[in-house]
């Protein structure tokens, strides 16, 4: 056992000086703060999602316990939901945030990509594609909570606003899908 510790604690010493020799943290360090910011991206998108089902809803039922698609719940009183004039300002800012997210979900797919491509050099590759799957359901399922709540409030956005929401909201799909 006391050999163990001592190789354990020299192996432990040239760990830390070959990262204080390369200045950067190893991949696993950077994919879980990826994993964390999307997953904080998801929970913010979800929050939004929320309150403007709780603006829509005049009996304010919409507002309550949810569910994230990262399996943690958020709690929103109905006293925390937003008039109902401000609806059509909620579902630009969801609209926002869901392109956000989409651009972070694009960005890990072409990384998988490139690291597919390279895995045929020899490279070392994960082949595990469900994160990527689990992101893209989340995406898509907000992004059809999303569409249904602009078609509930078609009449507040108007003629001039539910066009253009509509066109980024099929963006948003085609793109996810297409790649």
């Amino acid at each position: 056992l006391r050999l163990v510790a001592v190789l354990k604690g020299i192996l432990e010493g040239e760990k830390a000086a070959v990262l204080k020799r390369d200045h950067h943290l190893p991949l696993s360090f950077h994919r879980r703060q990826e994993e964390l910011k999307f997953g904080l991206g998801l929970q913010r998108l979800q929050h939004r999602v929320q309150q403007g089902r709780g603006s829509g809803d005049p009996r304010g039922e919409g507002a309550g316990l949810r569910v994230s698609a990262g399996g943690d719940s958020a709690v929103q009183s109905p006293t925390a939901s937003a008039a109902p004039q401000e609806l059509p300002g909620l579902i630009l800012e969801a609209v926002k945030e869901l392109e956000a997210a989409k651009q972070q979900v694009l960005k890990r797919i072409q990384i998988w990509k490139r690291q597919q491509q390279l895995a045929g050099n020899g490279s070392l590759f994960e082949e595990n594609v469900t994160p990527l799957q689990k992101r893209c359901e989340s995406l898509v399922e907000i992004y059809f909570q999303l569409h249904r709540q602009a078609m509930a409030a078609s009449a507040e956005l108007g003629a001039e606003l539910l066009p253009r929401l509509l066109e980024r909201f099929n963006e948003v799909l085609s793109s996810l899908v297409k790649r």
